[in-house]
């Protein structure tokens, strides 16, 4: 018998088929495990079946509904950012041999990716001021997570020291792994200026600690002072940890020259869409002697039989290539096409177009956090330096809640409600501000936040 519904290719006769096979009389047959007083015997609430254009116009009417920053201009950061993404990457990264390209394990037909994946190395050990970058990692937090559970197993010790100015999402991850490693876990709160309270990181600190992880900017957008905290984990023999924003290292110098043992943090400010929060790519650097303890897989250049330049995975350290109980990472693979992107992002923008987007976030942002606490009732709480994110202090009873409803009815994306993850903070909002938003865009959010929190 012919199938009615030429996209699903099984007939009836597939189906009778399938039964016999299992033997089983019919299809009802397969569910009689569940109790009858729960299976659900009337139609589920659904609109009726719809031919193609209307179910189009459907599904388009409701992605309408939508408030992204396609229809809206975005103040909120906290991880995933709105930066300026070059048509080029899109027409690049969706090129067949690109977007379907999985692991090159055949280096001899997979040149081409393992090319890109080298050259995205090669610029996160150029920004990071380290010696060795891996091919990527999942995501920025599982990058900081793994970089703690290599500094434990470096240092042959249990205690891991962190700030609590670390992304709090970032730190629930490591928390996770912690528990799976038997790591002690430690935090670190922050200094009345938002970057991290040094006396109680020194305090904290002792001959067990593995590592110190911190991040800048920090989650507050607050940059740390990398050169200060680098000899108080040194001081015991540990390892600095630092998580950074890709895109503030074009103005800032490179970590790994102040004393940074370890550098990850995640690409997506380079090039990669915010996708309602993922998938990101994250980045691992190493000091070289932490080489063959990093997670994932370095991709090496080499010369072939005719002694042309060439590219092969030269480290794997994971359990898939050798013995387990020698495995550094259960880390099985790396985000080669969102690396990529990053790549032909760098590239596209140069060393010099990366320092003015950099510039461009930090005066916008300096701007903007000027333009909000001009207002009456709105305060900057920290005084520390900021790169692209600030926190804002709304007026006394203004909940960060109502003021981000009344803002997206003004058109705006509001910032992060700090309250959420810092209970102290309730009535604080971190805003981000990027190299897209206009003068414009700026002073109409300053003037509808002032609004909102009358």
């Amino acid at each position: 018998m012919a199938n009615a519904h030429r996209y699903i290719p099984m007939t009836e006769e597939d189906r009778a088929e399938m039964l016999a096979a299992i033997g089983a009389g019919s299809v009802e047959e397969l569910f009689r495990d569940i109790p009858e007083d729960i299976r659900c015997r009337g139609v589920l609430p659904m609109s009726p079946a719809l031919d193609e254009p209307s179910l189009l116009g459907h599904l388009k009417e409701l992605a309408g509904r939508n408030a992204d920053t396609g229809t809206r201009a975005s103040f909120l950061g906290a991880g995933i950012y709105d930066h300026h993404i070059p048509v080029v990457i899109n027409h690049l990264a969706t090129r067949s041999e690109f977007y379907t390209a999985y692991t090159p394990y055949q280096p001899e037909i997979s040149q081409g990716e393992l090319q890109a994946i080298f050259e995205f190395q090669s610029y996160i050990c150029e920004l990071t001021g380290m010696a060795v970058a891996n091919a990527s990692m999942y995501d920025g937090a599982t990058a900081l997570a793994e970089a703690a559970a290599l500094a434990s197993g470096a240092a042959k010790r249990k205690r891991i020291v962190v700030s609590r100015a670390v992304h709090p999402e970032a730190r629930e991850v490591v928390a996770a792994t912690a528990r799976g490693l038997n790591l002690e876990l430690v935090e670190v709160g922050y200094a009345p200026d938002g970057s991290t309270d040094l006396d109680a990181l020194r305090r904290a600190v002792t001959p067990e600690t593995a590592a110190v992880l911190v991040q800048s900017p920090n989650f507050f957008g607050c940059l740390e002072d990398l050169a200060a905290i680098a000899p108080i984990a040194h001081g015991v023999e540990g390892l600095l940890v630092v998580s950074a924003n890709p895109i503030a290292l074009g103005l800032l110098e490179a970590p790994g020259k102040l004393g940074a043992d370890i550098v990850v943090g995640d690409a997506q400010p380079l090039g990669i869409p915010q996708s309602l929060g993922g998938p990101t790519c994250g980045f691992f650097a190493v000091a070289e002697p932490l080489m063959r303890r990093m997670p994932g897989r370095i991709v090496g250049q080499t010369k072939d039989i005719d002694g042309k330049r060439g590219f092969v995975l030269t480290l794997q350290a994971r359990e898939q290539h050798i013995r387990r109980e020698k495995a550094t990472s259960n880390i099985c693979s790396n985000q080669a096409l969102l690396a990529l992107c990053a790549s032909i992002y760098l590239s596209t923008m140069g060393k010099q177009g990366l320092i003015d987007v950099a510039a461009l976030n930090a005066r916008k942002a300096h701007y903007a956090a000027g333009a909000v606490a001009a207002r009456g009732g709105f305060s900057l709480p920290f005084a520390a330096p900021f790169f692209n994110e600030f926190v804002v202090r709304l007026p006394e009873g203004v909940s960060v809640k109502d003021a981000n409803l009344a803002l997206l009815r003004g058109g705006y994306l509001g910032g992060y409600d700090l309250g959420l993850a810092y209970p102290e903070l309730a009535g604080h909002m971190l805003v981000a501000v990027t190299e897209k938003r206009t003068r414009g865009e700026i002073d109409g959010f300053a003037a509808k936040l002032e609004e909102a929190s009358a």
